[in-house]
This record gives structure tokens, sequence and C-alpha cells, in this order.
């Protein structure tokens, strides 16, 4: 099976639920306002929780308090609000996978962390509306997950050793013909979610960064330095980009730092909201 093949499948376990749809109609539709938007969100108590909870976060680090769903969509704004459900549904839609908890904690944890190196870049890089970024963060390897449920011998088959001889995206072409973030790109086709998003994650390891879009170029950096800060740490970060790579995009050393000491900062917070499960690791 090809990528397409695969996101078929998964398109029928992992489904988004009608009230996603619901809200995607809505913000699709300019005659739509905020109070519609609000009123379909607060319909889900658990829903609505999740988004109060982060907009009311260091993530956010709004001033204020946002105390109602209007609020939140009003200050944060319908795209950001729209990225949130996003998340929430996401990780609601794959709670249907067969997989080990320590397996899914594990995916989650490096899932936020890449999510949050991506923000944090983007923030510092003054690229507009940097907390959108978080969301290609957050998905942009679902494909294993879909490849874990439909033939988990076969991302056994895609790991790699630690003395990393081969990459791990390198090693999934080999083993499946495709890579996790192709998968994943195909996948949120499938869901209907916006080029916007699937652009970026479909190019995540493309190398050749002058030909990709800036949000693609920062997942593709931020990606590499989870991957380096949270399996290969023995390692240098010019393992996985080269310096040329970062000078083109303006990412110094000590921005990679501080990318990192934000990451471990928020990793809990976030954890906390969208994967409660997930900080018994800790």
């Amino acid at each position: 099976m090809n990528a397409v093949d695969f996101a078929k499948q998964a398109n029928e376990i992992f489904v988004l639920s009608d009230s996603f749809i619901r809200i995607k109609e809505l913000i699709d539709d300019e005659t739509s306002t905020i109070d519609d938007i609000a009123d379909v969100i607060i319909i889900d108590p658990a829903l609505s929780g999740t988004i109060l909870k982060l907009a009311n976060s260091s993530f956010f680090n709004y001033p204020g308090k946002i105390d109602t769903i209007a609020k939140a969509v009003l200050v944060l704004g319908i795209t950001e609000v729209y990225n949130l459900v996003i998340a929430y549904f996401t990780t609601e839609a794959f709670k249907a996978i067969q997989a080990p908890a320590d397996y899914l904690e594990e995916f989650w944890e490096q899932s936020v962390d890449c999510a949050l190196l991506v923000k944090y870049l983007g923030g510092e890089l003054k690229v507009p509306n940097s907390e959108r970024l978080f969301i290609l963060g957050l998905l942009h390897n679902l494909g294993e997950l879909i490849v874990k449920q439909l033939a988990p011998a076969k991302v056994e088959a895609c790991a790699v050793n630690d003395k990393l001889e081969i990459m791990p995206w390198q090693q999934q072409q080999e083993v499946l013909g495709f890579t996790f973030g192709d998968c994943s790109a195909e996948l949120l086709k499938q869901w209907q979610l916006p080029y916007s998003l699937i652009e970026p994650i479909r190019n995540q390891d493309d190398s050749d960064l002058q030909d990709v879009s800036q949000e693609s170029s920062l997942l593709y950096i931020a990606k590499r330095v989870m991957l380096n800060s949270n399996k290969f740490p023995n390692m240098p970060l010019e393992t996985f980009i080269t310096p040329e790579q970062l000078v083109n995009f303006d990412v110094e050393s000590t921005l990679v730092n501080s990318a990192v000491n934000y990451c471990n900062m928020e990793r809990l917070g976030v954890l906390s909201v969208l994967k409660p499960s997930s900080v018994m690791i800790y």
C-alpha cells in the first residue's frame, strides 16, 4: 500500500466528530458570526474546557482572563481557535488506536515538543500569527500512528539504531516507499483540512528549503531539533541540520537553545490539557 491507501483506511478508523464538521462549516461560511461558532463549541463541554485552559495558559500569555468561548474566539481569532479545535479532535480521534500506552505517551510528547519548538521559532523570527504553527508540529507525525494501527511490524522496521546510520525518514522511505510525513499529509487531505496545514507537513523532509514555504522550513528545523533533543541528545545538531540551513533562516544556536528551554518549560502544561494521561510519565 502507498501513503494514500494507508490514509484512506485510517480515515475509516480515526474519524473526526460531527461537532468538528459543523465548526468547520461555520468557519468556512463568511456569513457566520463569532457567536455562531461559540454556540457549537459550547455544546461540547470537554472541547470548551480544553480551549479555555489553553487560552488562559502561558502558551498564549494573554494578560487578562478569557472566561467564555466567545471571548476566546474574539481575542485569539477564528483561525487560532480553529487550530485548537483541530488539536482537540485529532487527539480524540486517535484514542481509537490499538497501541501500548508507553508508546503513545512518547509519541504525543514528541509531537507536543515539535509543536512548541516550531511555535517558538516562528515567534522569535516574527512570523505573523506564529501560534498557528503549533498545529503543524502537533500533527506532523500522525502517519506513524496510522502505520502503527494498520501495519505495526512496519513501524518496528522503520526504527533506527542509536548510531543513526540512516535518518528516520530515509528508513521510512526504504521500508514503506513513503515517509510518515507523506502519510500524515494524506490523512489531513482525507479530513479536508486546509492546504496551509497539508503543504508544510508534506514537505517536512524536503531538505531544499529554498523551494518550500516558510512554514515548511520552520517545521523542518523544529522536527530535527526535537529529534536531537529527545532521542539523540549525545549527537551534535549538525547531524540533523547543516549550519548553512540554519544560517539561511537566521536561526542561531542561541535561538535553538532558547527554543528547547521554552519547550521544556511548556511541555507539561500543554500535555496536561491535550493528553492528561501523559503527565503520569513524569
